[in-house]
């Protein structure tokens, strides 16, 4: 029982990022097991798959409507899963640097969901992608949200990698994108709308948060807020009013400076100060 004590303390003190992680695995290996013992019994189709991947006709989803979502933690195979957990990892962890762990949540659920509806709707009203599979798994939609997201928000952020040297965040994202636009006219076109329908959320709300322009999330996004709205008060003193409006308009100046330094030269050029100082603004 230590190893699973051990599992289980650390999915507890994990972010968002390692919890996801987790069941991501857990589901893969229940339904690695749950292959297994319908191979016994020469069953043809695992149930899980059955139950939870998402169906490419609408009369499916109506029935089974939970399965918009649970597509999203259920992978084909082990590179399959290795790939997107690996990916989801290091582009979670620094989106989590600059928005809160329930808004990656956010992302990755919604990412899925419209991932989703893109693949229903490239094999019902696109003739060339009805011959193809019809059911769609994995994680892709829901991490391509989060990769597109941060890569809008912070595009000349640099990344280090090995043998190649800095490459800004911005180029990775287009050969994301661009690697999932040649791949429509392969033999899993669906999948591939699903992964555009995902980068599609992630650049739209991130895009329109940033410029106060698109207001179609407002709503959705305001309840995984993690900032506390203030109470109604009656009465207010008017210099109180210009000194609070002194105060956002000089803590914004700070923030703009700060984001326009990472975009520069990345997050790690920050001092402590402007990290500590970062971080508090977006708690």
């Amino acid at each position: 029982m230590g190893f699973i004590d051990d599992i289980k303390d650390r999915y507890k003190s994990g972010n968002i990022v390692e919890k996801l992680i987790y069941i991501n695995i857990a589901i893969f290996i229940f339904t690695l097991l749950t292959s297994v013992f319908q191979d016994l019994y020469k069953g043809e189709i695992n149930w899980v798959v059955t139950w939870f991947s998402l169906d490419d006709n609408f009369t499916s989803l109506l029935t089974k409507p939970w399965t918009i979502i649970t597509y999203g933690f259920l992978h084909a195979d082990f590179l399959h899963i290795l790939l997107n957990l690996i990916t989801l990892y290091f582009v979670g962890n620094l989106f989590i640097e600059y928005f809160t762990q329930k808004q990656l949540l956010t992302f990755y659920l919604l990412g899925t969901i419209l991932g989703g509806a893109l693949f229903i709707l490239s094999h019902n009203y696109f003739p060339l992608f009805q011959n193809q599979s019809s059911i769609l798994v994995g994680a892709s939609a829901g991490i391509s949200a989060i990769f597109i997201g941060i890569t809008t928000y912070i595009p000349n952020y640099q990344l280090k990698i090995r043998f190649i040297g800095f490459v800004k965040l911005w180029y990775l994202g287009a050969i994301w994108v661009g690697l999932d636009i040649l791949a429509l006219s392969g033999g899993n076109a669906g999948g591939h709308f699903a992964h555009l329908g995902g980068a599609l959320f992630g650049f739209l709300y991130v895009n329109g948060a940033a410029n106060k322009e698109i207001k179609i999330f407002d709503k959705l996004a305001n309840l995984f807020s993690t900032k506390k709205k203030p109470l109604k008060t009656v009465y207010k003193s008017p210099k109180k009013t210009v000194k609070t409006n002194k105060d956002n308009s000089l803590n914004q100046q700070q923030i703009d400076a700060i984001l326009d330094k990472i975009s520069k030269s990345g997050y790690d050029t920050l001092t402590k100060e402007e990290k500590e100082f970062l971080f508090k603004q977006g708690r």
